[in-house]
């Protein structure tokens, strides 16, 4: 049974390549203005200047993040006729008929709340809010062909959720079904009608995935559809009618077309500018006055820049022999004979099957007439929805499990796209000690220096530098000098800087080294040898291949030595990294695995790992990425603090083995509202050490992705870092029964 499973997968596999078909040129027909630009939508309409039909996109710009209308109506540039801001978005879908009414559905990255808007003048259904905390990266929408309901899927870190969204008593209501696991992070997704099914692929993935759309509680079959020739971009479904519908997969600058059951029927190649990549497909398929026969709408990436195209579909189908259906249109269609198994029997919280219920999250009992939250809302608060808690004070997050912590300061704005910090502990006063952070692309591109303020004192060029860390007391000839370190992605390679007793950077002798050819840089850490004083080097590519490089000073420069090459982890994507020098081990986090801990010294070419945690585990959420350490007065005691991208949250774990697990915190916007939340963190460093009056009992900063201006009703552009008090974390009220801070060494001296 398991090899004719397999050998079924393989021969689908086969025909799943964009290459074996007639190729037909696919030319840009219309764009809109620039935009950051990841996913589009059709909304069909009305047939007017601004009801439609309308090309839908998000706007991922932070700020003026939210999502945008076009009208497809018009010639190139298409007119924008709706802005919404609610924050930088990444996703968006339509649904139809709900209750009298067709709605946009999207959800903004700072906040993680899903908003509804009528289309019929865009306002938004402020009743229907939904908080869906994550960091979600695909939506589809499906209508049931059977009961006339409509159905949202919301795809993230390696789960997706199955909403209902239902119109009742003149009330737009969301309720989520049930969430379950998937393979991969879906990064686009379509439905089928005609095949009830639906499509799924995954960031930086050749493979395709399905299951089918039921209207059911358990969780779906997921199976692999077919393997494409690049990775998958973006996916869509035509809607085909008595012929069955099609399956648009693209792959960069190409969009192979598919039956149902996996037949190459043509590939389109996308033609009208140079270095063309696309993403978040979406069809229309109606006429309009300038498009015949609909249209393919696409998140649009070339030499020109950013933003949404279309491309006419009329030749091209017809050139391929492919069936044209422009009859179909979403808002007119009515189900047929369709009957809801979501009725009264039930309380209209589950599905009713026979004299049974199958309860949708958040409902129990036999008529699903009792409201549950997930693990009682961890004793930390009061149930009042299904699944919607109600928290205690100082307790937020996934169902009141997060520690909430308020920043003292963040840092000023810097740059367009930061990632990590590192502090740097000054050997003249504690007090000033400096925060230097990374800028990794785009304007600023290099490092800068904070004082304990956040005030930005220093801003350094450097090749897209990823991650930052200190080098203490390295002997430079007849000198014991301090280095900043981080690999630089836009020439891959080592990167290095002096810091002054003062907190300065400048440039060293041998300040840029090689790594081997052909390899990509990504992440990066430091690890002084307390058995030789050998300082090494790591740096990892994102296939988790791990260098490690011996740092010495020869003839008045820096230079390296390979020491080690090996791979770390399960194989998934790896970035961050921290080593304890006293233990002598380096600890490895696997994105959308977990934390791997190996020994830090190169005797052995493979080491063995040990895995410390899984995102299996409870209290773990993707994607695993900042890790750093809080020393301890002996190799036993301090912390390691590690981020949870997808839910803007930190785990604190045990320095010693086995790393018991203590809890997760999140970092809420300051007393005084003036330094926002910390939405889709990223890199983290802390120190236990006390640094003065503004840190006695350490500090962490941390990144943040969506930087909210004072006020918060814009977003900067820039990037900024949150600093907290250690103290708030590991000496909150809510744990300081746990005596955390005795297992830090408040005169922890990095040059000791």
């Amino acid at each position: 049974m398991k090899t004719t499973v397999l050998a079924g997968l393989l021969v689908l596999v086969s025909h799943f390549v964009a290459f074996a078909a007639p190729v037909q040129d696919l030319p840009i027909t219309a764009i809109t203005p620039e935009i950051e630009s990841d996913w589009s939508a059709v909304y069909y309409g009305d047939n007017d200047d601004d009801g439609g039909p309308l090309l839908l996109g998000n706007d991922g710009t932070a700020a003026t993040g939210g999502i945008r209308a076009w009208n497809l109506a018009d010639s190139t540039p298409l007119r924008e006729v709706v802005k919404k801001t609610p924050g930088r978005t990444k996703l968006i879908t339509v649904v139809y008929d709900v209750g009298g009414r067709d709605l946009a559905v999207t959800i903004a990255q700072p906040d993680s709340i899903i908003r509804l808007y009528d289309m019929d003048g865009f306002d938004e259904i402020k009743s229907a809010e939904y908080k869906a905390l994550g960091d979600w990266s695909a939506i589809c929408s499906w209508k049931s062909q059977k009961s006339g309901e409509q159905y949202v899927y919301l795809f993230g870190k390696k789960q997706a959720i199955q909403f209902l969204v239902r119109g009742k008593d003149g009330e737009i209501t969301i309720s989520e079904i049930q969430t379950f696991k998937t393979p991969v992070e879906a990064s686009s997704c379509a439905v089928s009608l005609s095949a009830g099914v639906v499509y799924f692929s995954g960031d930086d993935s050749k493979d395709v995935y399905s299951f089918p759309a039921l209207e059911t509680t358990a969780a779906p079959v997921i199976a692999v559809l077919g393997h494409a020739q690049d990775d998958v971009t973006g996916l869509a479904a035509y809607i085909g009618g008595k012929k069955g519908d099609l399956i648009l997969v693209a792959q960069k600058n190409v969009i192979g077309v598919y039956s149902t059951d996996v037949r190459l029927l043509g590939t389109l190649n996308l033609t009208g500018e140079e270095d063309i990549e696309i993403q978040g497909l979406d069809v229309f398929q109606s006429k309009t006055d300038h498009f015949k026969a609909g249209v393919i709408t696409y998140a649009l990436k070339s030499e020109v820049g950013k933003g949404f195209g279309v491309s006419e579909i009329d030749t091209p189908f017809s050139r391929l022999n492919l069936s044209l259906n422009t009859k179909y249109n979403p808002g007119e269609e009515k189900c047929k004979d369709c009957q809801s198994t979501i009725t009264s029997r039930c309380n209209f919280s589950g599905f009713t099957t026979g004299d049974s219920c199958s309860c949708f999250a958040g409902y129990s009992g036999p008529t699903c007439e009792t409201v549950t939250c997930r693990s009682d809302c961890s004793r930390q608060g009061k149930c009042v929805g299904a699944n919607q808690c109600k928290c205690n004070a100082g307790w937020g997050g996934l169902y009141c499990s997060f520690l909430e912590v308020a920043p003292k300061s963040e840092t000023d704005a810097n740059g367009g796209d930061g990632d990590d910090p590192a502090i740097w502990i000054s050997p003249k006063s504690k007090s000033a000690s400096r925060i230097i952070t990374t800028t990794k692309s785009g304007a600023g591109a290099g490092l800068g220096v904070f004082d304990l303020n956040g005030k930005l004192l220093q801003q350094i060029a450097a090749a897209k530098p990823n991650n930052v860390d200190i080098i203490y007391g390295f002997q430079a000839g007849e000198r014991k000098i301090d280095l900043a370190y981080a690999a630089c992605r836009a020439d891959n390679t080592l990167c290095f800087f002096e810091i002054t007793p003062d907190g300065v950077l400048t440039t060293i002798p041998g300040g840029t080294q090689p790594t081997k050819q052909g390899y990509q840089v990504y992440g990066s850490c430091v690890y002084r040898s307390q058995a030789s004083g050998k300082q090494y080097l790591f740096v990892n590519q994102k296939d988790s291949n791990y260098l490690q490089y011996e740092l010495t000073w020869s003839n008045g420069s820096l230079a390296t030595t390979l020491v080690r090459d090996f791979l770390a982890g399960s194989g998934g994507q790896v970035e961050g990294c921290v080593s304890d020098e006293d233990n002598g081990w380096i600890f490895i986090g696997e994105e959308p695995y977990g934390l791997w801990r190996y020994d830090a010294e190169p005797d052995s070419a493979a080491p063995g790992g040990h895995l410390v945690f899984s995102i299996d585990d409870a209290n773990v959420y993707a994607d695993v990425e900042g890790v750093t350490l809080v020393q301890g007065s002996t190799k036993d005691r301090g912390f390691i603090i590690s981020s949870c991208q997808g839910v803007s949250a930190y785990n604190v774990y045990r320095r010693a083995a086995p790393h018991e697990f203590v809890m997760t915190f999140t970092i809420t916007e300051s007393e005084d509202g003036r330094v926002d939340a910390v939405s889709n963190t990223d890199g983290i460093a802390a120190v236990g050490a006390n640094l003065g009056p503004l840190f006695p009992k350490g500090l962490i900063v941390t990144h943040d992705d969506a930087n909210q201006l004072p006020g918060g009703d814009r977003t900067s552009e820039e990037a900024s870092f949150k600093l907290i008090s250690l103290d708030d974390v590991l000496g909150a009220e809510q744990v300081r029964q746990l005596e955390l801070l005795r297992d830090v060494d408040p005169d922890w001296d990095p040059r000791a």
